[in-house]
This record gives C-alpha cells, structure tokens and sequence, in this order.
C-alpha cells in the first residue's frame, strides 16, 4: 500500500532566543541553524522512517534542490516533488530555553500548486492507498475532491490552522490528525472531550486523533473516549514532535495496526523526537524508537 503526502517543502532557520521575541524588542540569539522543514517534509521523512511506502508531491525553487536530496537520503520517494520558479517555502523558528517554539511561515513554492499537477499526480495512486494532507498548501479542497474520486483514504492534519479550513470539503475525510488549538478552532469546543464529541458529531465516519502535548492522546472509540499517556521526556526542542507523531502514526494503521498500537508506537517515536534539537533532523529511526522502548522494558523490571 502506498502513501502520497501531498505538503510543504521549507527551508527551516532556527534561532535558539531566551524567550519569544516580543512587540519591539531587538534580540540577539544564542545561536542560529539551519534545517529541512515544513509539516508535509517532516512528516513524510517520520513515514519513511517508520518504515513506510511514502511519495512526496509538493514544489520547491533551485534554492530547495538541497531538501530534495534530503528526502531522498532519508528514503522518501520524491518522484512528484517539482521544481518550479517560485522560491522555496521557508520558516524563521525561535526556540526557547524551556523548548517551546514560535514559528513564522513563508509559503513560497507550497502555494504554487496547480490543478494540473494535482490531478497528473493523484492519477499515479490506487483505491485504498492513504493521501496524507496538511494546511501550508494551497489547492488543498480540490486535493481531497480529486482524493475521494481516486477512492484514496484521506489524513488531514489542519495545522496551521485557519478561517479557511472550515470551507474544506472535511466531509471526506477518513482520519483527522489534530491538537487542542486546532480542535477547538475547527469545532468552537474547549476541552479535548467536548471537541472530540463534536468531531464525532459533525463527521461520524472520521476517525479523530487529537494530541495533547505532554499529556499524551486521545480519540473517541465505540462512544468511549480512549486516552494514551505520553511517554515522559525532557524536552529540548517540539518543533517536529506532532509531524513525528502523525508520520509513525500513519505507518503503523497503513500496515495493518490496529489505532492503539499505532497510536503507543507514535508516542513513543515523539518523545524521542523532543530530546533533540531541529525538525526533521530530530526525527528517529525505528531502530531507535524500539530500542528506547525496550530500555523503558528493561527499566520496569
């Protein structure tokens, strides 16, 4: 089974602050890098990771030809990642001492998607294969449209979340992959149980899986909602905790896990994320995700 993210491409810059910059103020870092970013990258790269048949489609200018490569490397098919005039997406990323972030987007060549290239790559994938979508695009409705007709499973991740969001045919969504913010702004819910009762409400066939930081997760089942502890960590940097999550995530219910299992193995795959600095940089291979579980195994007894 394959899967297409169709997503963002960003060149990510990552200043490490003592805290956010605020109205009017000048502040010198304490240190600058720079990373491969953006929700829909980082998100297939925890796919291929995880072990998954994913392709990426998006656009990227010359400027990006180095995240190309990056993808490649980390085992993403970027058959489908299109290099086109319009510079590449980019993000300037402040990081504080307590890990938090605060991003600042540029869509850049992400929102350069055209019907054409849509349909020529949607036209390359079968009935059941997944299609994994998040919100730093533009043509996303008509993405989903052209999704549903295919007969593909549709993942949404509405992050960043906007007024736009609401006007999407969400309807034909299979699973929602959301946070506290995000789901209260889709669903004008507060409390993760009151918007995933309106989740459920609203599109009765989706799945909804809403993350709750260091909280862990949550989701509704058979009228019950379901909780799943996070696993406890000291944080460095959550920049790419959640598209780590969604990517293991993803992979594990695309072979055939069930949403528990899936859901305990993308926890696990995001607490070993936060423990390290930059975005898809930070995101761990199977073999380290089950070797930290195993210790944590070893440590019980």
């Amino acid at each position: 089974m394959k899967i297409l993210n169709f997503g963002s491409v960003n060149i990510d810059h990552v200043y490490s602050v003592e805290h956010f910059v605020r109205p009017g103020e000048t502040m010198s870092s304490l240190s600058y890098s720079r990373f491969s970013g953006g929700k829909g990258a980082n998100q297939s790269i925890a796919l291929a990771k995880a072990g998954a048949n994913v392709f990426h489609a998006g656009k990227i200018c010359s400027d990006g030809i180095w995240l190309k490569e990056n993808l490649k490397k980390c085992g993403v098919r970027t058959d489908f990642l299109k290099v086109g005039d319009v510079p590449t997406g980019h993000a300037v990323i402040q990081v504080s001492k307590s890990g938090e972030n605060s991003i600042v987007l540029y869509g850049g060549a992400n929102q350069d998607i055209d019907e054409n290239f849509a349909s020529s790559v949607i036209a390359k994938f079968s009935r059941n294969d997944f299609i994994l979508v998040q919100n730093e695009i533009n043509k996303i409705p008509s993405i989903m449209e052209k999704a549903h007709r295919k007969g593909m499973k549709i993942v949404f991740n509405p992050a960043p979340m906007n007024k736009q969001v609401r006007s999407y045919p969400l309807k034909l969504v299979d699973v929602f992959v959301l946070n506290e913010i995000e789901g209260a702004d889709l669903t004008g819910k507060k409390g993760f149980q009151n918007v995933l009762a309106e989740m459920k409400r609203k599109y009765p066939r989706a799945l909804t899986i809403m993350t709750l930081g260091s909280k862990g997760v949550a989701y509704i089942d058979d009228g019950r909602t379901v909780f799943v502890p996070a696993v406890k960590v000291k944080p460095v940097d959550t920049t790419a905790a959640g598209d780590t999550f969604i990517g293991y995530f993803l992979a594990g219910i695309s072979k055939g896990a069930s949403t528990d299992d899936a859901i305990s193995l993308a926890c696990r795959a995001a607490a070993v994320c936060v423990t390290r600095k930059g975005a898809a940089d930070s995101i761990p291979k199977m073999c380290e995700v089950r070797k930290t579980a195993l210790a944590s195994l070893i440590r019980l007894r």
